[in-house]
């Protein structure tokens, strides 16, 4: 999805992005399905010949339609919720096929999937799994857990999606792997039959990647010698992607080195993609309608805003902004693109050279993951549209939200006078 330099103007697939926003307005979100199923198959063939399950992590993008297409691929999912579990079922996902993630697993979520009876839980603490025990017993159902692992590795990415140190709330301590295995083979109800890392997102260096792998499969071998079956190695997802001038890890070469670290061992390899998959597959459409100009500083206001995509505000995260019909006869001028919400912190890009009028449409690139899924109504706006684009077919996968919708299932409380 990139300008055609001939005509100056952006395709989503087939589809010009200008009919796109024309058809459905802005804001708008719209992703590419050959986008989607190209990433996946990246990691499916790499894996060709070994025994593997691919969890897409639902929380990167969890619109039913992106999971339909991933379902029919043969993904499996990484959730970490009772509200993920019920859309990846509503969109035709198989519950042998979902891992269960996530520090705070309610009593209720716990219950819920049991009773779907997945693949596997992520437990995350020894109080979450005597909780699971618990919950199985009430139930009479043995069911199959892994524990996530910390094992201290740094990622070396942002600190709020760094997840595998001591200083992070996720997993429980390498050092007391063993002792919570030999607890949970006591426990009647719970069968621990798998392992479980996962050190941070948007990974762009694949040594620790490496490393932890490496201590994953140590640590397995210590279980299987103490007569602990585990019969997979989860050894998550985080892969970046291209926002700026990063270098994403190859998907086969993540496969490739975990099939190396894993030798000739039997365990099936899990992994847990999310932002690799479905990331560069979305454009966000908004429309310039204002342009501001100052001796310090220009700003373009456009209709979406922190509200739409907060990874900017949240982040200082980059996206890529271009127009969607470039002119070489315009002046280009250096903008920061803001949004309407009454925050400073309210920007989509800083310091972007651009060569725009009021009344363009820009594409914010990179938007798949953490996009929609971080939305929010802040300053009552209703949340985008979502568009998928079929080659040369566009389907709305998301109505836009109404006002009047924000506020349905308030009331005005029967106050004395």
């Amino acid at each position: 999805m990139t300008i055609n330099r001939t005509t100056g103007h952006l395709n989503i697939d087939k589809i010009p992005a200008s009919d796109i926003a024309k058809k459905f307005k802005t804001p708008c979100y719209v992703y590419s399905k050959l986008a989607i199923e190209h990433s996946f198959n990246q990691f499916k063939y790499a894996f060709e010949g070994r025994k593997n399950l691919i969890c897409y992590a639902v929380k990167a993008n969890s619109n039913i339609a992106i999971i339909n297409i991933l379902a029919r691929l043969g993904s499996g999912f990484d959730i970490v919720s009772g509200g993920e579990l019920l859309r990846v079922l509503a969109a035709g996902g198989d519950p042998g096929k979902i891992v269960f993630s996530g520090v705070g697993k309610t009593t209720e979520e716990i219950d819920l999937a049991l009773r779907k009876k997945i693949k596997c839980f992520n437990v995350e603490s020894e109080s979450e799994l005597y909780r699971i025990s618990d919950v199985a017993q009430k139930l009479n159902i043995r069911t199959r857990i892994s524990f996530r692992v910390n094992p201290d590795v740094d990622a070396k990415t942002h600190p709020y999606i760094s997840t595998g140190l001591k200083e992070n709330k996720f997993g429980v301590g390498f050092e007391d792997a063993v002792r919570l295995y030999k607890v949970a083979t006591e426990l009647p109800h719970i069968n621990p039959t798998g392992i479980d890392c996962h050190i941070g997102s948007q990974l762009t260096d694949i040594s620790p990647m490496r490393d932890a792998a490496l201590k994953m499969v140590a640590l397995t071998d210590e279980l299987c010698s103490k007569n602990i079956k585990i019969e997979h190695i989860d050894f998550g997802g985080g892969l970046g992607i291209q926002y700026d001038q990063e270098t994403p890890i190859a998907h086969d070469m993540f496969v490739s080195m975990l099939i190396e670290v894993m030798g000739n061992r039997e365990q099936e390899i899990l992994i847990e993609p999310g932002r690799s998959i479905v990331g560069n597959s979305g454009l966000l459409l908004t429309k310039v309608e204002y342009l501001k100009h100052g001796p310090d500083k220009n700003f373009a206001i456009v209709d979406a805003a922190m509200n739409d995509l907060a990874r900017p505000s949240l982040y200082s995260a980059y996206h890529a902004i271009e127009n969607i019909n470039q002119s070489a006869e315009r002046q280009t001028r250096k903008y920061d693109v803001v949004g309407p919400i009454c925050e400073t912190g309210d920007f989509l890009g800083k310091d972007r050279d651009l060569s725009i009028e009021e009344g363009d449409v820009l594409a914010i690139h990179s938007v798949g993951a953490y996009g929609m899924t971080m939305s929010s109504n802040y300053n009552s706006r209703a949340r985008a549209i979502e568009v998928l684009v079929d080659n040369e077919k566009a389907h709305v996968i998301r109505e836009r939200e109404t006002i009047e919708e924000l506020f349905s299932k308030e009331q005005i409380a029967p106050l004395k006078h």
